[in-house]
């Protein structure tokens, strides 16, 4: 456990919780919490993680822009979901980019763990994508990506971050509670 650790943990925490509760205080939190991350994946070899988090930073970035719109107009943060349809599209595309991208880091890479770290990756970077757009389902994603990104902080001796991801499950379930109350 570092400094460096210990506050991203921090911050994490408070991300998320602002996520749940629709604010928009989330983004600037998530935008220096990604940052540290980046650093710290990037130290231990998890470069799929490590590239996710500059993608969070600029997709954090769009998410304020498109909260803000819907705050504008609705005056809160409205939530939607996905058609069926449209569910099995972006399950698809994760099963294929995990591949693809797993098979990238096994070939290119020294990566610690590279099909379960670009899953995790690219789960994480579709779960983000429909958080921005005010999607249901991104809490789905995020309740599949803590429950693996937990077993695989724990492999890798990240302590902090495996404790760090059981409370994002936490607070994934409860999001999804009020969210769906909401849809």
């Amino acid at each position: 456990m570092t400094w460096l650790e210990s506050i991203a943990f921090v911050l994490g925490v408070a991300n998320v919780a602002l996520v749940v509760r629709r604010s928009l205080w989330n983004y600037p939190v998530a935008l220096v919490m990604v940052s540290l991350y980046a650093l710290l994946f990037w130290r231990e070899r998890l470069y799929s993680d490590a590239a996710l988090q500059l993608f969070f930073f600029a997709l954090n970035l769009y998410g304020w822009i498109v909260w803000r719109r819907s705050v504008a107009q609705a005056g809160e943060v409205r939530v939607e979901t996905l058609s069926f349809r449209a569910r099995g599209i972006w399950l698809a595309g994760i099963a294929i980019a995990s591949l693809g991208w797993g098979a990238a880091m096994a070939r290119w890479t020294d990566a610690a763990m590279p099909f379960w770290d670009a899953s995790n990756a690219v789960a994480s970077v579709a779960a983000q994508i429909l958080l921005a757009r005010r999607r249901l389902e991104n809490w789905i994603l995020w309740i599949v990506v803590d429950l693996s990104s937990i077993a695989l902080y724990a492999v890798k001796g990240l302590t902090l971050t495996a404790i760090l991801y059981v409370i994002f499950l936490g607070l994934s379930l409860w999001g999804y509670r009020e969210w769906r109350g909401r849809a």
